[in-house]
């Protein structure tokens, strides 16, 4: 037996040589008597005084299942008893007279179409004599170029083309020639 290890007196089995308790029977090791911990326990964390709706807080608190379970139960007769009221009260109002229909309390034929768009108001805007200040041009996919623009365009483009051109009677110039290139030498194997 080791130096650290000891026997307790009352249940006789083998625990630390320190132990003021025997966690097998609860005794004390070096006498054999057995303490009330439960007293000790009481003593040393006093339970605080609850009020009644502390205490039936805590119980609620502590058996949760049950009491979610019988809420639960109580909503439910609630929801049943509101049912059964309304279903006595409205087979004591019914009447073999027809139902009222609805176009006889509202005008329905008047109303507008709610899905119409309205139109935007004119807005008028001060140009302060140059109205190209305030257009915005927005280029989007598949735009066709105006017809003014695209006809400005091609005569501007005839008369670059006709002053590049050479004098009526002149010989056309020729593309320049491309000069050969060499051809790579090739240098001799060195697994040879």
């Amino acid at each position: 037996m080791s130096r650290t290890e000891g026997i307790c007196a009352a249940c006789h089995r083998t625990i630390d040589a320190a132990a003021k308790l025997c966690p097998y029977c609860g005794a004390n090791p070096a006498t054999g008597d057995r303490l009330d911990t439960q007293a000790l326990i009481q003593e040393v964390f006093r339970p605080k005084e609850m009020s009644a709706s502390d205490s039936v807080m805590e119980y609620a608190r502590q058996r949760q299942g049950i009491f979610v379970a019988a809420s639960l139960f109580v909503g439910f007769l609630i929801i049943v008893g509101i049912h059964q009221f309304v279903t006595q009260r409205n087979a004591r109002v019914a009447s073999d007279l027809p139902a009222v229909p609805l176009t006889e309390i509202t005008d329905v034929t008047k109303k507008s179409d709610e899905t119409t768009p309205v139109p935007m108001p004119k807005l008028d805007f001060q140009y302060q004599g140059t109205p190209r200040r305030m257009r915005t041009y927005v280029v989007e996919r598949g735009a066709v170029t105006p017809p003014e623009v695209l006809a400005e365009q091609q005569a501007a483009a005839l008369a670059a083309q006709a002053q590049k051109a050479p004098p009526p009677g002149a010989a056309p110039a020729r593309p320049p020639v491309p000069a050969p290139v060499a051809a790579p030498s090739r240098a001799p194997s060195q697994a040879q």
